[in-house]
């Protein structure tokens, strides 16, 4: 909750060190300070003397915090800190106890400052070490310019409103934020980006590009929310309409605007509702409207993705469309097994290949990649576990060869199973595996048979 503090009372009822920092966090906002203490630290003796904060020397009673937006009570006494919370509350005032939880009708977060911008980070009293450290990541992410440049925008309000029709306002607005008029002020070009936006006032109009669709096709990554991008995040904010798989899970949608509209096209094998070129089509619809849309894929939209039909269908259409990655699940199948894909001296090559391929077209070669130093991994390969197998073997893997089966990477869900190559189908039909999940083989140089070797 943000408080109007414009012309009103913040009483901070102690003279200390914990009154100071109440009293630091107020200096950031244009209240009446008043600090009721009998003696005051030197800090807050400075603060009255430059005229920021007034002093209270005299008795407390309720009447000192009636009408106040907000009171801190910061004795460091806890007797003291009671029967002032008493008093506050008999004046009817909102009251904050420091380290006092269950005497608190509100708690300050820890605050990350670009004003006008504020994020606020609270934790209701419980882990300010926590609040703390999240607002070190958002001081990282947000750039010291930000503010500034909000506050010009803001400035420009009334004359945009005037000059640009409110159904091309949005597409405005998110041209200075994300175009090419952030860019320069985030450069230092701050003249650049003021006069862009004079010049584009005056011409009553939406610059080029602004107003016009867009599609991008954004990497979800394996299942978990924190290993999007931040370029997938700015994307998912920026959307009008999503439309996702299956496999994308709910708190990634939570990533997105809320007023994002959201359209479910996972497909399943044996399930045609979505087929592909109805989902091209639809996306190519609202990108026509000048919609924002994002083509949310699990993994990398590059890998098995079939970003290269959305694209040419983008092309076609004439919609400007890019490609955000994310992490495959491969390299993050690595990292749950602690374990590289490549070791140097061993493992010199990686190759992703996949069990599935267009209805009536030959499976792949899958033995064909069978090399000394190589990796393989197969992506939707649980169906055809036996025919890979019997293809790597006929290709010169030996039976014995270790597979690590990687189910459901970095879900709540994700598990891993060791297995023999001889027995990849039996394991995965023993242990119920008919979801999400890759299939590993690692070929090691020192380890080959003599005939590979030899080849």
């Amino acid at each position: 909750m943000f408080i109007r503090t414009s012309g009103r009372r913040v009483v901070v009822a102690g003279g200390g060190e914990q009154a100071a920092q109440k009293a630091r966090l107020i200096l950031k906002t244009d209240a009446d300070l008043v600090l009721a203490a009998p003696q005051l630290c030197r800090e807050l003796r400075a603060l009255v003397r430059s005229g920021r904060a007034a002093h209270h020397a005299g008795p407390v009673t309720p009447a000192l915090f009636a009408g106040t937006a907000l009171s801190f009570v910061a004795t460091g006494c806890p007797g003291a800190d009671a029967s002032l919370h008493a008093l506050a509350k008999a004046g009817g005032a909102l009251v904050n106890v420091v380290d006092r939880p269950e005497l608190c009708d509100a708690t300050t977060p820890a605050i990350v400052d670009r004003d006008p911008v504020v994020v606020a980070i609270g934790t209701e009293g419980t882990a300010p070490v926590l609040a703390r450290a999240l607002k070190t990541r958002i001081e990282q992410m947000m750039s010291p310019r930000l503010g500034a440049w909000a506050a010009h925008a803001g400035a420009l309000r009334d004359a945009v409103a005037r000059g640009i029709p409110p159904a091309a306002r949005r597409a405005f607005w998110s041209w200075v934020f994300h175009g090419r008029p952030a860019q320069l002020h985030r450069q230092g070009r701050s003249d650049e980006a003021a006069a862009l936006l004079d010049s584009a006032i005056a011409g009553r109009r939406v610059p080029e590009g602004a107003g016009t669709g867009h599609v991008a096709l954004v990497g979800a990554g394996p299942g978990a929310r924190d290993l999007l991008t931040l370029r997938a995040v700015e994307r998912l904010q920026e959307a009008d309409v999503i439309f996702y798989d299956r496999l994308v899970g709910e708190d990634v949608l939570e990533l997105a605007r809320r007023d994002a509209e959201r359209v479910h096209v996972g497909k399943q094998v044996g399930c045609c509702a979505w087929p592909q070129d109805r989902i091209s089509a639809a996306v190519m619809a609202e990108a026509r409207k000048g919609r924002r849309v994002v083509r949310l894929k699990s993994g990398d939209p590059s890998v098995f993705g079939r970003a290269t039909e959305e694209v040419e269908a983008a092309r076609a259409a004439g919609v400007p469309v890019e490609i955000v990655p994310g992490v495959t699940a491969a390299t993050a199948a690595a990292a749950t097994l602690q374990d590289s894909l490549t070791c140097r001296g061993d493992t010199d090559t990686i190759v992703l290949t996949t069990g599935m391929c267009r209805p009536g077209d030959p499976p792949p070669d899958w033995g064909a990649h069978v090399r000394p130093g190589a990796t393989l991994v197969v992506y939707m390969g649980v169906g055809a576990a036996d025919r890979i197998a019997a293809s790597l073997i006929g290709g010169g893997a030996g039976p014995s060869t270790p597979v690590d089966i990687a189910v459901a990477v970095s879900t709540a869900d994700e598990r891993v199973i060791r297995a023999r190559l001889g027995d990849l189908g039996a394991t995965l039909r023993r242990e119920n595996v008919a979801g999400v999940a890759l299939i590993i083989v690692r070929i090691p140089k020192r380890h080959v048979a003599p005939a590979i070797a030899a080849e």
